[in-house]
């Protein structure tokens, strides 16, 4: 059967509801009613021939014509975005922007740390940060809402999104503590751990369950007197003298000069890494490059200097 060919307009509509993951949301996004992103629907699989969603129960589901169909209208919009981004940023001297999300569980330092690299480029960057939860960060990030997602750990193996992870370098985890605190159980570390207040990460931080493991291997039983989901806020509790807590060894100087905390012992076994997630671009982010590329120059070379702190 003879088709009518593409309207771009419906096709457009179309993605954004494969996107989105349904009409309603998607219409609060492109700010039409409902009934119109219905109709263009309708009349984009009047045109090409074929159903490309269809109702399962109360969810619309791609068909596998409709599969198909998006995977090259995420070639023809994504790349159209990118296009525009990159004549917006053109211009001699435009300030380029830079959206990054970081992961509640990733140390705030480090996401400076590695965030430092894209404000040294010659062009001007303007950093948009978003915190939050890893799973969410990455739906925003296969929407394009974000350029990179920064975090503690790679993206499943099983993802069906379109994103990649690329390590940006691992280190020891410390604990650290308040003076009083410190000289108080760095003495016969790590069996003085026994019974000493702890603050930890939260059980869906990726670094939980290797310190957890840790503990259990050695035989030690601290007590847990606080768990945090974010690190600014495990950081800020350790700071108050409430328990001891872990970071990565290369922040052991912005520990004592941020928060006043010093070295109780290292806990070698026990690696924290650092990945950055981003998607699928023709167009490069020059930005998220910058941060990609710059670990095989050693980002974290600061490290001996830290521990000399």
């Amino acid at each position: 059967m003879k088709t009518t060919g593409v309207n771009f307009r419906h096709l457009y509509y179309f993605w954004v509801v494969a996107k989105e993951g349904g009409i309603t949301r998607a219409a609060e996004r492109l700010g039409v009613a409902v009934q119109t992103i219905s109709m263009q629907l309708s009349l984009l699989e009047q045109s090409i021939g074929k159903s490309l969603l269809t109702q399962q129960g109360r969810r619309l589901v791609l068909t596998e014509a409709g599969r198909l169909a998006l995977g090259y209208a995420d070639q023809i919009f994504l790349l159209g975005e990118q296009m525009q981004d990159a004549l917006d940023e053109a211009d001699i001297g435009r300030t380029m922007r830079l959206t990054v999300g970081i992961s509640d569980a990733l140390p705030k330092l480090v996401a400076f740390r590695l965030l430092e690299v894209a404000l040294k480029l010659p062009q001007p960057v303007r950093l948009v940060c978003y915190d939050g939860a890893f799973e969410s960060l990455l739906g925003d990030l296969a929407l394009h809402k974000l350029d990179v997602v920064l975090t503690d750990r790679p993206v499943s193996s099983g993802t069906s999104l379109r994103v990649f992870s690329h390590s940006l370098g691992e280190c020891e985890i410390m604990l650290f503590g308040v003076r009083a605190l410190a000289e108080r159980y760095r003495s016969g570390f790590p069996d003085s751990l026994n019974g000493a207040p702890l603050l930890l990460p939260t059980r869906n931080s990726a670094i939980r369950g290797r310190l957890d493991q840790w503990f259990e291997t050695q035989g030690l039983r601290p007590e847990v007197v606080g768990e945090f989901e974010d690190s600014a806020l495990l950081n800020t509790f350790g700071s108050s003298g409430l328990g001891l807590f872990p970071a990565p060894s290369v922040l052991a100087r912005d520990m004592q000069e941020r928060f006043d905390a010093v070295p109780v012992g290292e806990i070698s076994q026990v690696r924290e890494q650092f990945y950055a997630i981003s998607n699928e671009r023709k167009i490069k982010h020059p930005a998220v490059e910058a941060i990609l590329t710059a670990t095989g120059d050693g980002i974290f070379r600061f490290r001996d200097d830290a521990n000399a702190a």
